[in-house]
């Protein structure tokens, strides 16, 4: 996957191609941010770019780009290149001593076809202590033309000894409107579609897609219904019956869930997506960017509900779907009793 291919993260790309395409790439990388926003096709990204064999001048950015179909650029993608090296958690989720051992052993030896070998420890926040002292000479002397990736998600535990020895790039969320047009353009979703999505990724592409197997058109339908009904609504019979609608149609019994528990996932799925609708009209009622909509297709509904909710009321509201998201994932309240208690906070 060549820079060019990748969703977001403009500003790490340009770091990342410039210092490959100035010979200035340091020896050491770590990697932050979230799961699912990219990492590893950032990672992949780097060991094309040191090692394509036709190499493709970007005029606009002012660097040189993998061309992402030569023999070198096609083996690194399916992760087969004899010098791209990758370590992952095992079995325990964790990455144990013996093979980082083993991974220095085979380090020990020059790029076997490529320009640069390129080594990828792939959550590696989740190494023992054995493991990252086990790292700490060759992070402090690599081989020469290797380059060592470390991604994670939670880089304050690696030990201060390896994050001072490589240089960190973090990775934010994708933006909203970037995972919408990349599940567009490379899914084929409709943009409907591909906004519902990207409204329960919480800036992850991973998460995005997942979310694209469920109904999530629907879910941010009925979710928008409530809050504008809740607008609306005074007498607590109406307030009752708003709760009820969050309720209805839920699905039956699905793959490895119970009738019930697959009933509070599709409540969660709700709820998450009215939390997304009131954090977008809150967006609009302080009259920040509309970049930082997360469904910005809906912009005039929300609009229409940045009218209905002051401040003091979107407070109250969103605290009050935070708290039933976290009751139904907790499984520790009845769904009935959550939404009934929601209809009377919004």
């Amino acid at each position: 996957m060549a820079f060019r291919d990748l969703v977001g993260h403009r500003r790490q790309m340009g770091l990342l191609a410039r210092a490959i395409t100035a010979g200035t790439l340091p020896p050491s990388l770590v990697l932050s941010g979230p799961e699912g926003i990219g990492k590893r096709q950032v990672a992949t990204a780097v060991a094309q770019a040191l090692n394509c064999l036709s190499p493709v001048d970007d005029a606009a950015h002012g660097w040189r780009d993998a061309c992402g179909s030569c023999a070198s650029c096609s083996r690194i993608a399916r992760r087969i290149h004899p010098d791209l090296l990758t370590v992952e958690p095992g079995d325990s989720g964790s990455i144990k001593i013996e093979p980082i051992r083993e991974l220095i052993g085979r380090m020990a030896y020059r790029p076997y076809e490529g320009q640069y070998r390129v080594v990828v420890i792939d959550a590696a926040d989740q190494m023992t202590g054995d493991a990252q002292d086990a790292m700490l000479k060759t992070l402090e002397e690599p081989p020469a033309r290797t380059i060592l990736v470390l991604i994670a998600v939670q880089p304050n535990d690696l030990v201060p000894t390896i994050r001072s020895r490589c240089c960190h790039v973090r990775f934010a969320p994708l933006a909203p409107q970037d995972v919408a047009t990349a599940l567009v353009e490379r899914h084929r979703m409709s943009d409907r579609d591909a906004h519902a999505a990207a409204a329960l990724s919480g800036g992850s592409f991973r998460r995005a897609l997942d979310a694209s197997t469920i109904d999530t058109v629907e879910a941010r339908a009925v979710a928008l219904a409530i809050l504008q009904g809740a607008a609306r609504a005074s007498d607590p019979r109406a307030r009752l019956a708003l709760g009820s609608a969050l309720l209805e149609a839920m699905p039956g019994k699905s793959k490895g869930k119970t009738q019930s528990g697959a009933a509070r996932d599709a409540l969660a799925v709700r709820l998450g997506i009215m939390a997304s609708l009131l954090r977008d009209v809150s967006v609009l009622s302080v009259r920040a960017s509309e970049t930082a909509l997360v469904n910005l297709d809906l912009r005039p509904d929300l609009e229409r509900l940045a009218g209905d909710y002051d401040r003091a009321r979107l407070e109250r509201a969103f605290s009050a779907v935070g708290r039933s998201l976290a009751a139904v994932e907790r499984q520790n309240a009845s769904p009935k009793i959550v939404v009934d208690w929601l209809a009377f906070q919004l």
